[in-house]
């Protein structure tokens, strides 16, 4: 998912503010592993590393805002528990016309919104309409990045760089919402899963002004208050409270169409710092929390808590900018590839259940490729292909981030260093680079400034597209100039409706991309959560598509 700055203080007297927690969790009752009821069930606490930027899931990009918005809200399509196929959730079925152009959800019945109001084909064609006429500040690539992921442009474009639409519009039908592309997509339903696309109470959007927002792309202005103070969607949750800096709390909905949360409450409790959240959790000030440093799973699990770990979705990666030299030469590239010597970084720096990648999307997505081409470590081959390339001493830029830590590189630091050191082994000359990673690095990245970089992915939804696709399907500055067969061939992927030869598609699409080597995939991890006893029922998801409502608490 797309990182964000991450906002957010370290919090104060949470003893205080968290008293009696842990007693409700195990003495209310509800808590016996069924399918959830009226009966209490506790509250669980879950530390994050920030407040979210909004409530509103079609302003926001960062793990920590849609961690809130999926307990609130929900989307026609959602993933099974702890995998990417795709399953019904708003919407119990669906079909798409034979050239992939139209596509008609039948909805769930009887669902009503947290204000009251009925979820119904109508409130569907509204969110839509709503997210494809955005303008202004709406449209910034930053506000609405998930919008433009999956469906690019809007009615009326105001940045002549954005694409014609994917959306064309959507039609309510006996019940039935008929949405219609203005091309085929076979990623169109993977993408509906995202949070981004949450179904809200189009009176509650209306009433709450969700659509007043001022300021730029990079610090918006929410001047309404719907995604701040009043989120209203079908989800298992509502908003009870909200302080920033201090706790978010969610309550049960006890009206919720679907199964009940076995939980009474979840307070999401922002701790910027990660060694805070880990005594946080020591102390039992907090029940669990995302993204534990891979030195501290030794200690935690010694110490009896439990660990879970969410399956591999991400890519760690050395990216080239073939538009700089050196790194115009395919030899240069290859050489590096053979240099750099991943399994030693992958087992000296990386938790268990790390891998070394051979290509830039997880082996758990169709498409994979079992016959790609593989540069295994050599520094003679290395150095054979210097020779070879025609370049007499290379020196090489190669960047790396500061002041940021991501499941796919917990120590850029230690990474570059490692790697540094293979290149100079291997007869290339290393200028380190480095900017901080937001928005500097980032920035440098994206403007085609960097020869080599440091960088990664963890990906949003179920499909090859939004791995491959969204590094190489369009001419980006940051890789520079690619074989012209690679783009081409990654949209008709995309568009391609029959699964079967969209994976035929995809396999030679990433046997290409590692022939050509526009960059050195090295690492798939597997990012760790951590829980107090007695947290039960949490199932880590590859795209964070995770629901509290079916964890309870037992003593």
């Amino acid at each position: 998912m797309r990182n964000l700055r991450r906002r957010g203080v370290i919090a104060l007297g949470l003893a205080g503010l968290l008293a009696g927690t842990a007693a409700c969790g195990g003495g209310d009752g509800g808590n016996d592993g069924g399918s959830g009821g009226d009966e209490a069930g506790g509250t669980m606490v879950f530390g994050t590393s920030s407040d979210p930027v909004s409530m509103d899931g079609a302003y926001v990009s960062d793990g920590e805002s849609l961690r809130v918005v999926r307990q609130l809200f929900e989307t026609l399509v959602t993933t099974e528990p702890g995998g990417t196929e795709i399953v019904p959730l708003l919407a119990k079925e669906w079909e798409s016309s034979e050239d992939g152009t139209s596509w008609t959800f039948t909805l769930q019945e009887g669902v009503k919104f947290h204000d009251g109001t009925d979820f119904n084909a109508e409130a569907v064609c509204a969110n839509f309409d709503r997210w494809y006429n955005f303008k202004g500040v709406q449209q910034s690539a930053s506000v609405s990045y998930y919008w433009q992921t999956v469906f690019s442009g809007y009615a009326k474009n105001e940045d002549p760089a954005l694409g014609t639409s994917l959306y064309k519009d959507c039609q309510a039908q006996d019940g039935k919402a008929v949405i219609n592309l203005t091309s085929a997509s076979a990623s169109f339903l993977s993408g509906l899963a995202l949070a981004s696309f949450s179904i809200a109470s189009p009176e509650a959007l209306t009433k709450y002004e969700a659509d007043k927002v001022t300021g730029t792309g990079e610090e918006p202005r929410f001047e309404g208050t719907f995604g701040t103070q009043n989120p209203v969607g079908t989800g298992p949750f509502k908003l009870e409270t909200y302080e920033p800096n201090n706790r978010l709390v969610l309550a049960r909905f006890d009206d919720y169409w679907g199964d009940k949360s076995k939980l009474d409450k979840v307070i999401f409790k922002p701790i910027a710092d990660g060694p805070a959240r880990r005594q946080a959790l020591e102390a039992g000030e907090i029940q669990g929390y995302d993204l534990v440093d891979p030195a501290d799973l030794g200690a935690l699990e010694g110490a009896g808590f439990q660990i879970v770990e969410r399956p591999a979705f991400n890519v760690g990666y050395v990216g080239f900018n073939t538009a700089k030299k050196p790194f115009d030469n395919i030899k240069i590239r290859q050489a590096v590839a053979h240099a750099l010597n991943r399994q030693a970084l992958v087992t000296a720096k990386y938790p268990p259940g790390a891998e070394v990648a051979k290509q830039f999307m997880p082996p758990s997505l169709f498409g994979y490729a079992s016959d790609v081409p593989e540069y295994e470590y050599s520094v003679e081959k290395a150095k054979a292909l210097i020779a070879e390339s025609g370049v007499a001493n290379p020196t090489i830029e190669f960047w790396y981030p500061t002041g940021v830590s991501r499941p796919y590189m917990p120590d850029p630091v230690a990474n570059f260093q490692a790697f540094s050191a293979d290149l100079t082994a291997a007869g290339f000359t290393v200028v380190p680079k480095s900017a901080p990673w937001n928005p500097d690095y980032l920035n440098a990245v994206d403007t085609g400034g960097t020869g080599m970089r440091l960088l990664g992915w963890t990906g949003d939804f179920g499909d090859p597209d939004n791995f491959v696709g969204t590094f190489f399907r369009t001419k980006q500055t940051a890789w520079g100039p690619l074989e012209e067969s690679i783009y081409t061939d990654l949209e008709a992927a995309r568009q391609e409706p029959d699964e079967a030869k969209r994976t035929s598609l995809y396999e030679a699409a990433n046997k290409k991309i590692m022939e050509f080597l526009p960059g050195v995939p090295y690492v798939h991890t597997k990012p760790a959560l951590a829980f107090a006893k007695g947290v039960e029922g949490y199932v880590p998801s590859p795209v964070s598509i995770e629901d509290f409502s079916k964890v309870s608490l037992s003593s």
